[in-house]
């Protein structure tokens, strides 16, 4: 079923709603769980108004079953039972939790296409993540096919298919062919303000097996028409949620 949108404080978009699982539509500068800043995450946002609509007492439980960054919106599934979480958790795990995403990066990457495999490892002081062309001590391997679907030559629109799920891949791997995400002060873009939400990726879509019915299930969301992503048309940006479904890889 097709929820609505929450009641009361929280104005969360809901894509799908069942006794398993949420799907929302995150939006960007909220952080997906509880970190050193204090602020209001996701998961006590969407606890607290799940309490509050099936006026439930005591704890909820919510599952976090995927994470996107801080300054990234779009398509985000959480699990609403145990049995849900675990069973999502390894859908990640087994690469069977398909996600697609729009990125508006800067300049244009020299294929129109392509696969891009890299090593990946992370400085948690920091919160910053080094990429490699081959493994290195620590290094996890991460996987992602992209594909432009627009471009004025200073900015293009791209749609990325994840294979694996790194901390910061997609904002890392652009950037280690020399387009970094519009905004993306962390990974090289001068464009932009410095801030939580001015970073320019949007999860647009997640395909996965329900944990109970095993029916699959498809879920999207389009970018929002601000800049930079009002470079382009609604249907240009439709077309950026779709480019990566059901393609055959690279």
């Amino acid at each position: 079923m097709k929820a609505e949108h929450p009641q009361g404080a929280l104005d969360i978009p809901i894509l799908y709603e069942d006794n398993h699982l949420l799907v929302v539509v995150k939006p960007p500068g909220i952080p997906s769980q509880e970190d050193e800043s204090g602020d209001l995450d996701m998961l006590t946002l969407l606890k607290q108004d799940l309490k509050l609509r099936y006026n439930k007492t005591g704890n909820v439980f919510l599952g976090l079953v995927h994470r996107l960054d801080r300054p990234v919106g779009g398509v985000m599934l959480f699990a609403k039972t145990s049995k849900a979480a675990s069973r999502m958790s390894e859908a990640v795990r087994s690469r069977n939790f398909n996600k697609t995403y729009a990125a508006v990066v800067t300049g244009r990457p020299g294929k129109n296409a392509d696969r891009l495999k890299h090593y990946l490892v992370k400085d948690s002081r920091t919160n910053t993540v080094a990429c490699y062309p081959s493994p290195v001590t620590g290094s996890k391997e991460a996987l992602l096919d992209y594909a432009i679907v627009a471009s004025d030559g200073k900015h293009s629109l791209v749609a990325v298919k994840l294979h694996t799920g790194r901390p910061h891949q997609i904002r890392v791997q652009l950037a280690s062919i020399g387009c970094p995400l519009a905004g993306d002060h962390k990974y090289g873009s001068s464009q932009g303000k410095s801030g939580h939400s001015n970073i320019a990726l949007w999860s647009t879509s997640i395909r996965v097996d329900h944990p109970i019915t095993r029916e699959s299930l498809l879920f999207r969301s389009i970018p929002p028409l601000e800049k930079p992503w009002s470079l382009w048309d609604a249907d240009v940006l439709e077309e950026s949620t779709g480019k990566m479904l059901g393609e055959e890889p690279l």
